[in-house]
Parts: C-alpha cells; sequence; structure tokens
C-alpha cells in the first residue's frame, strides 16, 4: 500500500533512524531509497532487491525486515493515538475546541512544546548535582554517628583519669583524620560539633589504643616519620621500605657497569694479596745453559740393530707361515680344534663344558664362574668392548641386475615423435633424389585427380591413362599388404609370444597358494581347475580326501591373480546337486572353496598338476611329506576338524 506525502514526512527520521543503528553512521541515499520503495508500495521482496543495488544482499534483507517493522509499529502507535483523541473528543467536545484554540503555533525554527531547550536541560542537569551533593553530605553525617555510637557501645568510661593524662599526642590527630575521612567538607559551624566528638572520644581510647580501628575501618594507616626523617610504624619500629629496580635499559646497563667495576676491582685486591706457587712446575732460567757431551755406552747402536733385524726375520717368517697353513688348509683346522671338545662325550652325558663356552672360558667347567665372585676379564677372554656385526649379505629376492623403470609416453609425446621421425625419413630421401642416388617417384594418381595432375595427357588418350592409373593403384595395394605380410608374425612367433606373456621370472621366489574345497567330484570343475593351471604354466597338485580336497599351486604373482579369481568367483561352487540313483535330481550340496594360505618359497616343490586320490589322511600327508611340504596339509586338515567341532 503507498503512503501519502505527509506520512513520509512523518516517517523520514524515523527510517533515518533506522538506518544510523542498521549501519552505524547516517546514509542519505539509503534513507532516500527506502522511503522511495515505501512511497511505491513495494513489499519486503521488492524492497529487499532495491536495496542490494546499495547494500549486500543478506544486509538489504535484515533492514527491509528492520523497516517494515518500524513501519508497522508507528502504523500501531498512530492508531492508538488517534483512537485517545476521538475518546477524548467524544467524553467533551467544548476542552477539545478550547485547547486547539490555546495551544500555540511554534514558530519555524523554535522547538515544539514537547521538547526541552538547551538551557532548560542545564538547569536540570545543575538541580540532579546539586541533590547528589546534599544527599552525600547526609549520608556522611550518618557514617560518623554510627561510628561514634559503636566506640561508645564497645568502650566504658574509666573514672577518676584526665584528657590529658590518658590521651598521648600521636593518638590526639588519629580520630581528626578519622573524622575528616568521614566528613568531605568541614564548615565554620561545624567546627565546635568536632571538638566535642573528639574529646569525647579520646576519654574512651585512652586505656585501649586496638579500637581506633574502629573508627577509621579497613583504610590504610598515616605515614609517621622520626626525628630523622625515616619511617615508623605505631610502636616506633623502623620500616624496612621496599627498593625499586630501575626499568628503563638505560638505567639497567649504568648499573650493571657499575656492580662490574666494583667486582673488578675485588678481584684484583684479591689476587695481590694471594700468591701461589706449585713446586711441582718446573721454572725455566733466563739464561740459556751450557751444551755438554753425552757419551753412548759401548755397542749400544748394534744391540739395537741387531734387535731389529730379529724382528723382521720374524715377521718375514710368520708371513710364511700364514699363506703355507692357508693353502693347506691347517689355519682353519687349528681354529676348529680350539673350539672342539678335546674328550668325546657320550649320548645323554652333560659336559663340564659346552664347546662353543671352551674359546671363551680359560677354566675346564662352569663351577670356577659359580666360585669366582665376580665375573673379571681375568676369568674370560675373547670379550672385548667392540660389537662385531655380521657381514651384510644380498637378499635372494634381490635382482642381480638393476632394474629401470621403463619410461612411457603420452599419446601427444608418441605422435609427436613419429612425425618427427617420418619428417627425417622424408628429408635424407628428398637429399638422396636431389643428389642423383635414387630416381623420383612417379606421381600418385588415383582416379579423383587424373585429369589435375596428368592434364592434357589425359586428354588425348583416356581409355590407356585410365588403364595406368588403375595398374598403378593395385600395385600401391600389393606393396601395402606384402608389407603387412611380412610384419605379421607366425604362428610360432605368436605361439611364443603368448606364452612369454602369460609365464613369469620365478628365479626370485615363487608364490604359493593353498586352497581347501569341501566336494570336488565334478569333472567339469576338475577339468577347469587343471586345464587353467597349465593354460597359466603353473605347479602344484590336487589331493582328495572327503571334505578336504587340498589343491596346491606355484606359480608367479600375475599367475595366482588369474588363478585365485578362477577359484573364488568363475568357479560357482554351490550350482552342483548330488544325484540319487543314476537320476538328475537330487539334494543341493553345500560346496565351497576357502583360501588356506598364500606366500612365497625359495624353489618349487611340485611339477605339473597332477590328481591323487587319498583313502585315508596318513596317505595324503605322506603325499606331501614326499614334497617336503606336509604343513600345507596339517594346516588345511586342522581347519577342516576345527570346523567340525565348531558345528557340532
Amino acid at each position: 500500500m503507498a503512503l501519502s506525502r505527509r506520512d513520509l514526512e512523518e516517517l523520514k527520521p524515523w527510517i533515518d533512524k533506522t538506518v544510523q543503528k542498521f549501519l552505524g553512521f547516517s546514509e542519505p541515499t539509503l534513507v532516500t531509497a527506502a522511503i522511495n520503495c515505501l512511497s511505491s508500495g513495494y513489499d519486503k521482496r521488492k524492497t529487499t532487491d532495491k536495496l542490494s543495488s546499495l547494500l549486500d544482499e543478506s544486509k538489504a534483507g535484515k533492514l527491509a525486515e528492520k523497516l517494515f517493522e518500524t513501519l508497522d509499529d508507528l502504523k500501531v502507535k498512530t492508531k492508538s493515538r488517534k483512537r485517545h483523541k476521538d475518546e477524548i473528543e467524544s467524553a467533551d467536545p467544548k476542552k477539545v475546541k478550547i485547547k486547539e484554540e490555546e495551544t500555540p503555533i511554534p514558530a519555524p525554527g523554535q522547538p515544539s512544546p514537547g521538547q526541552l531547550t538547551a538551557i532548560q536541560i542545564k538547569e536540570m542537569m545543575a538541580n540532579a548535582q546539586r541533590m547528589i551533593e546534599e544527599r552525600k553530605k547526609a549520608l556522611s553525617h550518618l557514617k560518623l554517628q554510627d561510628a561514634i555510637a559503636k566506640v561508645n557501645a564497645q568502650v566504658s568510661p574509666i573514672p577518676g583519669t584526665e584528657q590529658s593524662e590518658l590521651i598521648p599526642p600521636e593518638a590526639l590527630k588519629i580520630p581528626l583524620v578519622a573524622l575528616k575521612q568521614h566528613v568531605p567538607s568541614f564548615e565554620p559551624d561545624n567546627k565546635t560539633k568536632i571538638a566535642d566528638l573528639t574529646a569525647r572520644i579520646q576519654n574512651r581510647l585512652a586505656n585501649q589504643p586496638n579500637l581506633l580501628n574502629l573508627a577509621i575501618g579497613d583504610r590504610p594507616t598515616p605515614l609517621i616519620l622520626n626525628d630523622e626523617g625515616r619511617t615508623v610504624d605505631i610502636t616506633g619500629k623502623e620500616v624496612q621500605l621496599v627498593h625499586r629496580m630501575p626499568t628503563l635499559k638505560a638505567n639497567i646497563r649504568a648499573q650493571k657497569r657499575e656492580q662490574f667495576k666494583l667486582s673488578q676491582e675485588k678481584v684484583t685486591e684479591d689476587i695481590t694479596e694471594q700468591n701461589f706457587f706449585d713446586p711441582r712446575v718446573s721454572i725455566k732460567s733466563s739464561h740459556r745453559p751450557k751444551r755438554g757431551f753425552k757419551f753412548h755406552e759401548k755397542g749400544k747402536f748394534e744391540h739395537l740393530a741387531q734387535r731389529l733385524r730379529t724382528k723382521s726375520q720374524l715377521e718375514k717368517l710368520q708371513t710364511e707361515i700364514a699363506h703355507a697353513a692357508k693353502k693347506t688348509g691347517i689355519s682353519s683346522a687349528t681354529k676348529l680344534a680350539l673350539i672342539t671338545p678335546k674328550k668325546e662325550i657320550k649320548e645323554g652325558e652333560i659336559p663340564d663344558l659346552e664347546w662353543w663356552d671352551r674359546y671363551i672360558i680359560k677354566g675346564e667347567s662352569y663351577e670356577s664362574i659359580e666360585r669366582s665372585e665376580k665375573l673379571s676379564d681375568e676369568i674370560f677372554e675373547g670379550i672385548t668392548n667392540f660389537v662385531e656385526h655380521p657381514t651384510q649379505m644380498k637378499a635372494p629376492t634381490d635382482p642381480m641386475k638393476p632394474t629401470h623403470l621403463p619410461v612411457y609416453l603420452t599419446k601427444k609425446e608418441r605422435k609427436k615423435l613419429r612425425r618427427q621421425n617420418r619428417r627425417e625419413a622424408w628429408k635424407e630421401k628428398q637429399e638422396k633424389i636431389r643428389i642423383g642416388l635414387e630416381p623420383p617417384p612417379e606421381p600418385k594418381v588415383r582416379l579423383s585427380n587424373l585429369m589435375r595432375v596428368l592434364g592434357t595427357q589425359a586428354v588425348q588418350d583416356p581409355t590407356k591413362i585410365e588403364q595406368h592409373v588403375r595398374e598403378q593403384m593395385a600395385k600401391r595395394q600389393k606393396a601395402h599388404e606384402e608389407a603387412n605380410a611380412a610384419r605379421k608374425l607366425t604362428v610360432e612367433q605368436r605361439r611364443e609370444k603368448k606364452v612369454k606373456k602369460l609365464k613369469e621370472d620365478t628365479s626370485l621366489g615363487n608364490h604359493v597358494t593353498v586352497y581347501r574345497i569341501l566336494n570336488l567330484t565334478n569333472p567339469a570343475k576338475k577339468f577347469k581347475v587343471e586345464m587353467n593351471s597349465k593354460q597359466l604354466f603353473m605347479t602344484g597338485c590336487v589331493v582328495l580326501y572327503r571334505n578336504v580336497n587340498v589343491v596346491v599351486v606355484e606359480g608367479g604373482p600375475k599367475q595366482q591373480k588369474k588363478f585365485k579369481q578362477l577359484m573364488m568367483h568363475r568357479i560357482k561352487w554351490n550350482e552342483e546337486q548330488a544325484t540319487k540313483d543314476g537320476t538328475d535330481k537330487g539334494e543341493k550340496i553345500d560346496n565351497r572353496c576357502l583360501l588356506v594360505w598364500e606366500g612365497t618359497v625359495k624353489n618349487r616343490s611340485f611339477g605339473e598338476m597332477k590328481f591323487k586320490v587319498c583313502p585315508t589322511e596318513s596317505f595324503a600327508r605322506e603325499h606331501f611329506k614326499k614334497h617336503g611340504v606336509e604343513h600345507y596339509w596339517d594346516l588345511a586338515y586342522s581347519i577342516s576338524i576345527l570346523e567340525a567341532s565348531e558345528d557340532n
């Protein structure tokens, strides 16, 4: 609904206030836009769209909601005012007319009768401050009277004592301070009252100075100085004030400099006072000593030369013996002789000292170690603080030659490389033709470009030219087919390629997988297992025994992946049904294939895939034991026994 001009003028200050409260500052363009939206009679959605050009969409929506809320409030207020006015007019229409006549119309620029001027506001503030001051004075008088009443109630007067004898000069000052704290301003009329109150309080507190705190409260005690100007407490004891440390860096550096100077002076004084003397230190004299003669005994150097000659001969002899021992194998035999036991030990007999400990322990039995209180180096030999690390050997699964990752090009890179190679070949051919090593090729003529290539020749004898073009086309087709046939692999090459793709290098290790099938009587499923293992060039065996039909396959990782897909997913083991009396119908068999174990071994244990029917469990285990892998059977059979016990 559109608003009138008068309503908009009344509404403008309210809209301005709403915008200022929403944004935090006045924005005349936004106020004008809001007034235009309300004058046009827009709803919330249209108002939001209009305001979104000046604000964000979310802020515009919130402002529109606030504008419509203020509009609703103003409508309610105007309705209530009109209703109140109508009631007054209906009650006494004459009074209303008189009031309308009496109310003066304010001149332009003057405030309305309901508003206050600046002078009136200042007067109101001054009156309020005056009232607050008077109230504070009254409260201070009341607090003083309460304090005096507490003192009078707790302290009893002492008869026969005068004021000058009982009250010291310090006590006369404290009540005045307390009274001044309670009474903020002293007037000339109140001085006599305060003097009377102090006299009464001094009479009460003559022999009880601790009760002075009742009048003072929790306020801090006044500062008391002695004759020398130092701070003291009530009892006269000197108070130690806290020394403040400097906070500015310049002052801190100056303080540290002074402390360092003082410490240096102290150190120099201490050094000058103390004298150290160590008799063990030899003092070199300032003068160079005179060189004297040093005589050697006769034959000293001959004796040293003879010792060096014998030492070199001994080393030479030892190296010759070591080389001879290595050739004959005596060195290894001597080391073994040190370790092996000296006397023969019968079966079941416990030796006094094991052969592997004889190389370390000096004694003939372990009792020598037990008798000794501590394990010292005298008992053991060959034990040092060094850790002997074994030589690092190459793992059997590591390849003999270093493997390099192949680099695969993208489709774009392959096209670019092919284009470059073809261009190089074309350039080389063009160079040969230009030099004269090769004849230039015949023009590539087709029936479609016959007239454009040959021109006048085609017009002279078109039949002959067409025959020539067809022969050339047949020649090109034949050359293309011959090139394809030359590149085509033979049957044997295709077979070798397929075998090479299926076979894997198992020189570094073989992957083994063991399966257990509950029922393997179906010949079709037997054929699938056997043929797939042969086609994948895998080795292994199949042992048939009741509900423990074990399938062992050996091969590479890719072969195992394909065979596992066959056994676990492709063959539907639950589809077969048992037959009775030769009929096709029968009960459904609960059959499934279980993965028992998969891992890697160094060498293959089986040859080509073969089936073995075993009547008893011992026969089956014996078959695996022949190939040295009886643990395959033990694992599969133990799982079947556990399943049977769980079912029961």
